[in-house]
Formats: C-alpha cells, structure tokens, sequence
C-alpha cells in the first residue's frame, strides 16, 4: 500500500499562533483527541473480517495528529474545501458509511452513467459490422483496421489537452461539454457516405474523447480514499461494460430498422444513440458538483446534498488519507513545469509499460468478435446477442478481481491474473481448426477469452496511489491511458485480412506479447519492493529532529519524499 510515514512527536506540541490548522482561534496545546483503531482489512477471502462497532471513532491516525508535524501537510490557503478541514474532528463510523453511501449514490453512480454513455458512443461501430456496414461503404477489414487505429491514435492525442482543460476549467464544466461535443460526432455519422468520411469521424470521434476517463479518476479522487477508489473504478468500468451490453441489446432493435426512410440500420443506430449520449451530457452539467464541499446550485438546492457535517467529514477522512490532495484548488492549471516534472516522474513509468502490452491479448479478438461470429454461420441479430454472455462474466470478474486486490494490497499479483487467464483460451484458437469444429464450441472459447478479469481498474487506482499528488495524479492517469491506446494501435493492426480467418500468426503473437507481460509485472514489483526499502534505510538512518527538518525543507515532493512508500 502507498503510504506516508508519521514522524514520532510529542502529542503536547504546540503551534505558533499563526500557524493554526482548526478553524478554532484557540492554540491547541491540549493532547490529540481520541481517534479510531486503524482499519484492518482481510488479508484473505477466507479469514474472519474484524468489525468496528458502528458507534466506534472511525476518525485514522495520519499526520495530522502530530503538530510540529501536520505544519508541513497543511492545505494550501486557497484549497476549496479549507474552510471545512479541521485537524480535530472526530466522527463515528455509522456517519462515515452514511456519508460514503451518499456519495456512492450522488457521485459515483452518475460518473458510471457519464462512462456508459461515452461507451455507447464508441462500441456501436462493432453493432454495425453486423449491419453489412463495411459492404455499404465498399471497405475492407483493412480499412475497418485504419479506423481503430486512427481512432486509438488521436484518442491519445486528446489526453493531454482535455486533462489539462479538465485541471483548468474544472472536470465539472469539462466533461458535460466534452460528451455534448463528441455526441455530435457520434450522431453525425448517420450521414457517412465514404471511407474518406468513416475515417475522418473516427478520428474527430476519438479526440473529443481522449482524456475523458482520467478527467473522471481525478473528479472521484476528490471523494475516495485510495482504497476507496480502485473498487469504485471497478464499479466505474463496469458502466463501460454495462454500455457494451445495452449496445447488443439496442442494436437488435435499431438495426431491425433497415430500410425505414431508405436508410441502412446502423444508421439510425449511430443517430439515435448519439442523441442518447447528447442527453446524458446535458444532464451532467446539473449532475457533477465541483467538489465535496460545492454541491449547493440551482438544481441542486441552496443547501445542496450535503450538510455541514457531511461535509466535514468527507474533507478531513479524504485529506488524513492523502494530505497531498490540498496542494492544489480544482480549478488550478498545470503549469509547464509541473508538466514536466510528470513526464520525467520514472516511479510512474513500470506502470505506462504495463499500460502499453496488458490488454492486447484480448483487444485484437475483441475487436473481431462480430465478423468471427459471422464468419461462423451467426446472423446479425444471433451476433449480437451473442456478445452479452462474456460481458456480464467479465463485470463479475472484474470486481472480484478489484475487491482481492485491495484485500490482499498484492497490487501486481493480482493484476497479472487476467494473463493466467487468458493463455489457454489463445493457446486453443491457435492449435484448433475451428472452422472445423463447432460454431458455438468456438463461440463459448472466444467468449471466455473475452470475459478474462480486466485489471485495469486496480492498475488505474496504482497510478492514481503512487502519485502522491494531484499534479502527478492528474497528468500520470492521462500518460497511462495514452500507453494504454497506444497498445490499441499495437492490438488494431495483428489481425490481418491475409491471416483470416484463423488468424495463427496474429494468435501466436498475442501469446508472445502475453509471456511479456507477465515479466513486466514481475519486474514492476520488484521495481517498487527495491525503491521503498532504498527509502526505509535513509528514513531509519535519520532522527526525529533530521526528520522534521527533512519534511520542512519540502525539495523532495510527492512520491519522491522518503516518508512515502510505493504500492506494489
């Protein structure tokens, strides 16, 4: 687990009057109030939970509660939520889980809705493969390559600029505009007329889209712990999935509109769900409060949805988690300079390597899903349906596989299983024939490859951790997601017309490239095991004096400060 290390201090320390932390005007010269037993969480799926009466202080031990210490934490002055952060606040856990309940309800569940929508926008190109679409505009699967992988390629263009935009204006105002704008896109489509046109719109498509998902994990770390947030991002990518199948399961229905008006299905499939989309984007700018403490609005009520005391209490448990989530205001910019110290943040980079490669074993067949199934003998309305199976499977193994990893904190092991599962599956579909098998034998192989339990929210949620700052946080999910569709690039291109339609050669590489990963997160383990115990020996070796004027000196900064330890 990342972690910041408290330096042992006396509790009867006191501060200068102007160095106050509490909104109290008194000094606190007192001893820290009680605070709750830390959090333990099962190591094992079978060992007994530990359970904290619901009336026990739930407030956790941080550095706060050391003074000559929590100097050096202290919020920056124009931090939105300041006035709410008060080092002395205590609270139970029944109104801990109220409040993370209410947030799970007001936050999450839109950001899930906003991700669905999003998803809708971009998996209907494979409901429309089934429509005769590549027949319709005279292309080949080549061309339908080029597109997925201009789409991949100016998907990462826009990263940088939307997250930037996002950190500026807000991901509040952003990502509303950002879905109405590329809704448009999606909606326009009805009108394509050209492999010129198909191009040209995937590739619009793609950059109004780029940086959407990290502008997301950012808006949610402004309300979850870290070990909060990987199991809410597992949530978070299941509205992706959830899109996937309402996308089977409208398809069926719009693409039965073939012929209405003179026009193919898939064309009143990209116009209707695009005006879907259009619609969620809307609503979003009602839906998304800036922070914690900024939900009063017209639509949202003067009071908005949280009291005084919710709100103390979701500042101080998210700000004693990370301290460093008030060294920047939700509406500060990324300057050049914090730019490049994210670029160049090498304790960052084994994850972008795992970004790159971790999915291609199953993007490439993703991809084709449709035209392998039929190429199988399936109709278009079979074909569709038939892509729901594996999409409910791999959401129940998603969030499985994000709930042991925060169980166990065995980030790497844990995120490495979806490897394990996928290699018989490509190791079948590369020995067997299967035109000369059953259809639906090689449906059911496919489909399991397919339902693998995708590790990319526990790998989101170890960027996001070992950042250690929102700067880091804000442009290291970005650059993860930038390697991420780069390797969408590498997946978009190994199935190729003249390997079809067993593709062997393309089913051998994806098997290469899955033995690579599983060194990648061996040595990403080891990576971070070696860095933290370099850090424990120069923290050790020091005094608590050497200590405090360590972290007052403030030249080392987020996860590169020597009282941070790095998940792994």
């Amino acid at each position: 687990m990342a972690t910041v290390i408290p330096v042992q201090v006396s509790e009867k320390s006191i501060l200068a009057d102007d160095a106050e932390l509490g909104p109290s005007e008194e000094r606190i010269a007192d001893a820290v109030p009680q605070l709750g037993r830390p959090e333990v969480t099962k190591k094992f799926w079978f060992q007994k939970a530990k359970q904290n009466s619901l009336d026990d202080i739930a407030t956790q031990p941080s550095v706060y509660d050391y003074p000559d210490v929590a100097l050096q934490y202290k919020p920056r002055d124009d931090w939105e939520n300041l006035h709410r952060f008060d080092t002395r606040a205590r609270w139970t856990w029944r109104e801990e889980n109220k409040v993370v309940r209410k947030i799970d309800w007001r936050i999450m569940t839109w950001t899930a809705i906003m991700f669905t929508a999003m998803e809708l926008d971009r998996a209907n190109l494979a409901q429309s493969l089934t429509d005769n679409f590549l027949d319709d505009l005279n292309m080949s699967t080549n061309d339908y390559n080029l597109g997925n992988t201009l789409y991949a390629l100016f998907f990462l263009a826009g990263e940088f600029p939307a997250q930037l935009l996002a950190k500026w204006l807000g991901p509040d105002r952003w990502v509303p505009s950002q879905i109405v704008l590329f809704s448009v896109v999606s909606a326009s489509q009805f009108a394509l007329n050209s492999r010129a046109s198909f191009l040209t719109c995937r590739a619009l498509l793609a950059l109004l889209q780029g940086g959407f998902i990290p502008e997301c994990v950012l808006y949610l770390s402004y309300f979850y712990k870290h070990h909060e947030l990987t199991i809410r991002l597992g949530f978070f990518w299941s509205g992706m999935f959830i899109a996937d199948i309402l996308a089977a399961i409208i398809a069926f229905g719009l693409l039965h509109m073939r012929g209405v008006e003179g026009r193919s299905g898939w064309r009143w499939l990209f116009l209707i769900e695009g005006l879907m989309t259009g619609t969620v984007g809307l609503l979003s700018y009602v839906m998304m409060p800036p922070g914690p403490t900024q939900t009063s609005s017209w639509s949202r009520g003067k009071d908005g949805w949280f009291t005084p005391r919710d709100e103390i209490i979701m500042v101080n448990r998210i700000i004693r988690d990370d301290p460093s989530k008030g060294t920047m205001h939700n509406r500060q910019p990324i300057t050049p300079k914090l730019l490049w110290k994210s670029l160049t943040d090498v304790d960052l980079w084994p994850l972008y390597g795992l970004g790159l490669t971790f999915n291609i074993p199953t993007f490439s067949p993703q991809q084709y899903l449709s035209l392998s199934l039929r190429g199988l003998g399936f109709d278009t309305f079979q074909t569709n349906l038939l892509s729901i199976p594996y999409l409910v499977l791999k959401i129940f193994n998603m969030m499985a596989l994000a709930t042991l990893a925060e169980y166990t904190g065995q980030l790497a092991a844990c995120a490495s299983i979806f490897q394990f599962w996928c290699l018989p599956f490509l190791i079948y579909l590369r020995v067997v024939d299967t035109t000369r098998v059953s259809k639906w034998l090689t449906w059911a192989m496919i489909s399991l490859l397919l339902a693998a339990p995708l590790g990319h929210p526990v790998q989101v949620g170890w960027v996001s951790r070992n950042s250690n700052t929102v700067r880091s946080r804000t442009l290291g999910v970005a650059l993860y997601n930038m390697f991420l569709q780069a390797g969408v690039i590498i997946s978009s291109n190994i199935y190729r017309e003249d390997d079809a339609p067993l593709y062997s050669r393309g089913n051998s590489i994806l098997i290469g490239i899955l033995c690579l990963n599983l060194v990648l997160y061996v040595l990403a383990k080891a990576y971070y095991i070696w860095r933290n115990r370099v850090r424990e020996r120069r923290w050790n070796a020091m005094t608590p004096e050497e200590k405090l004027v360590y972290l007052a000196d403030h030249q080392d900064v987020g996860n590169k400060r020597l009282d941070f330890r790095l998940a792994s």
